[in-house]
């Protein structure tokens, strides 16, 4: 099982993962960010991971804090998880519409951090979520997992709708990437080593 624990204490939150990347799509979230934890149920449920998290933040401030914060700890356990990238498939590629909304998620576990978001800013708002949340928790993941992103949002005019198709693409081009190619012996890669 490829599973890791992380626990982060700030002044500012408090936060506990388990993540289980070879699960059923099994979840327990509670950020106190009501659409943070149906967009990570989102992921979960379709990347076929599963996901004990509580986070305690400073929600009277803003939602910040909390919200990068989780990225953080996600893109750790990822991190975690995936170290030695042995066997893995190291790309995973999806193309997810929820209505209207059409995105496009390519990732490469390459040990290279890197976030390519189209567009940079979109006009249409959440009530209290909004695309710069979105943007902070993707590049606190991203950086912290220290995997390559490409996210396209092709289509879409309802912003929940968008949002949950750019993190059930994401979930389930990272299933893709990280499960076992049993044709690859070693790591994926002609450099003999990937960071």
């Amino acid at each position: 099982m490829r599973i890791a624990r992380i626990k982060r204490r700030t002044e500012e939150v408090k936060i506990d993962l388990e993540l289980n990347i070879e699960g059923r799509g099994d979840f327990k979230i509670n950020t106190g960010i009501g659409f943070l934890n149906h967009m990570l149920s989102l992921f979960t449920k379709h990347g076929l991971f599963d996901m004990k998290l509580t986070a305690k933040g400073d929600l009277e401030v803003d939602l910040h804090h909390t919200n990068e914060d989780v990225g953080i700890v996600l893109g750790e356990a990822f991190y975690d998880i995936l170290k030695e990238k042995r066997q893995i498939k190291r790309f995973g590629t999806s193309f997810i519409c929820m209505d209207e909304a059409l995105v496009r998620c390519v990732v490469d576990i390459s040990g290279r951090s890197y976030l390519k978001i189209k567009p940079k800013n979109l006009r249409v708002k959440g009530e209290n979520y909004t695309y710069s949340y979105f943007k902070q928790f993707l590049k606190a993941f991203i950086d912290h997992s220290k995997i390559s992103l490409h996210l396209d949002i092709l289509e879409g005019e309802d912003f929940h709708h968008i949002l949950e198709a750019c993190f059930k693409a994401l979930g389930v081009a990272l299933k893709q990437a990280v499960s076992f190619e049993p044709r690859v012996k070693g790591l994926p890669t002609t450099k003999g080593k990937i960071d």
